[in-house]
């Protein structure tokens, strides 16, 4: 049988994620902005992502990387997606950003990875206190690209992510959290006071057992009825509260995904996972006015990267697959008019050796190179990108893993300036920031 007790037992098992906001730093400005991280699972080769076009530096790849269809990874150069007045070039299946490069709103930011603080190749060498913890562990790295914060030696992380610290500092009135994964629950959406809510990409959002239509359900008019009651107990009233949060977020977000939106047609024959994530981010953007937040974070993710044999094949297919869905993505959001209003960033566990290893794949590295895109975004190559030179000056081993020359605090710390973390609360999200000369990297004008 049905009774309260039994009902609010649960709650926090059905809609614990839906629990909102309730901190006092408002972030700055009224007008709606979102911001979505594609994380790239398994550590993205950025090596053969964005490779440098001219002669020497395109030398320099051809001979580290070796031949192509002999264990090699070189992409020849004539197929490369260029990108104007820059020198270097897009692998040739994410052809689909150089057209957002050449309308100014991509930027590429070069050599960017985990850092406590900034270090010398000998300073890593050293096996100094600082290098970050379990540098080529992918759930450590992934852990620490999430939360924001890298951490060295015996050091404890923060239990939260960067997205939602930030969702900590906004007071929501809205029936939604301002985090949403579309990629089930992760480091990045959970603050101290806050959870994101993991919505599943598709066409539905409703708790289950009420159906696709909540209001024709006798189950859903029960728990209307029981949530409704006077309770004397403050846990159960807070579960109520819950529960009736989560009742609401299922409702309207069920409503924005329920029908076609108007710009699914951009997405049209575009079946991978991603792009299905981000059409359905798309969805939600296009019915935020009855969700009542005014920023959002959304949380998608792509696997599959972590190639130790034949990254040629595989990171063509991922890499079609990205391209073809982040400019969908990009173009539904100039569609919808809010393009100047969400900006769209990668992530990835960590960078890949340059020199191949056996079976045509490649190893653990560090340093990465990422995209920023978005309508508000100067386009441009930001950072310094590392001399492609085995054992040289920015490789910390002897098989191409480049020490980052900007970090993920900074890089994190500029995405959530635009966003409207103000320069006062910038210290707490991220720890080490004050550690770096730089604290915005300038990607927003």
């Amino acid at each position: 049988m049905l009774n309260r007790r039994h009902l609010l037992s649960h709650a926090a098992a059905l809609a614990g994620a839906s629990a909102l906001p309730s901190l006092a730093a408002p972030l700055a400005g009224g007008d709606y902005r979102a911001l979505v991280c594609v994380f790239l699972y398994g550590g993205n080769d950025g090596n053969n992502m964005v490779v440098p076009t001219d002669a020497a530096g395109y030398a320099a790849y051809a001979k580290a990387r070796g031949t192509a269809g002999a264990g090699g990874l070189t992409l020849a150069q004539s197929s490369l997606a260029a990108l104007g007045g820059s020198n270097v070039g897009l692998h040739p299946a994410l052809s689909p950003l150089a057209d957002v490069w050449n309308q100014g709103h991509l930027a590429v930011q070069a050599n960017v990875g985990t850092l406590v603080r900034p270090m010398t190749k000998a300073e890593f060498q050293a096996a100094g206190a600082q290098v970050p913890t379990n540098l080529f562990s992918h759930d450590d790295q992934q852990d620490q690209w999430q939360r924001g914060q890298s951490f060295a030696g015996n050091a404890l992380p923060t239990a939260t992510g960067w997205g939602g610290r930030m969702a900590d500092l906004q007071p929501s009135g809205g029936v939604v959290p301002m985090a949403l994964s579309v990629s089930g629950n992760n480091v990045f959406m959970n603050g101290a006071t806050t959870q994101g809510l993991a919505v599943g990409s598709g066409n539905s959002f409703a708790i289950r057992g009420f159906g696709s239509n909540p209001s024709a359900s006798p189950l859903y008019a029960l728990y209307q009825s029981l949530l409704q009651q006077p309770y004397a107990n403050a846990e159960e009233r807070a579960a109520a509260n819950v529960l009736n949060q989560a009742i609401k977020a299922s409702n309207v977000l069920n409503t924005a995904l329920s029908g076609t939106g108007s710009v699914a047609g951009l997405f049209n024959g575009l079946n991978s996972s991603v792009a299905q994530q981000l059409l359905t981010v798309a969805k939600i953007i296009e019915g935020r006015s009855g969700l009542g937040v005014n920023r959002q974070l959304f949380f998608v993710s792509l696997g599959g990267f972590d190639t130790h044999n034949d990254q040629l094949n595989q990171q063509q297919a991922l890499f079609t697959d990205l391209g073809a869905a982040l400019k969908a993505f990009y173009d539904a959001m100039q569609q919808l008019g809010v393009a100047n209003a969400v900006t769209t960033f990668t992530a990835s566990d960590f960078a890949r050796t340059l020199q191949p290893a056996s079976g045509g794949g490649t190893d653990h590295a560090w340093g990465n190179h990422h995209f920023v895109l978005g309508g508000a975004v100067k386009g441009g190559l930001y950072g310094r990108m590392p001399q492609l030179v085995l054992g040289g000056p920015d490789d910390v081993t002897s098989e191409g893993r480049w020490l980052p020359t900007t970090s993920v605090d900074q890089m994190s710390a500029t995405l959530a300036s635009w966003f409207g973390v103000g320069a006062a609360d910038l210290g707490g999200l991220f720890p080490h920031l004050a550690n770096f000369p730089l604290r915005n990297l300038g990607y927003f004008g």
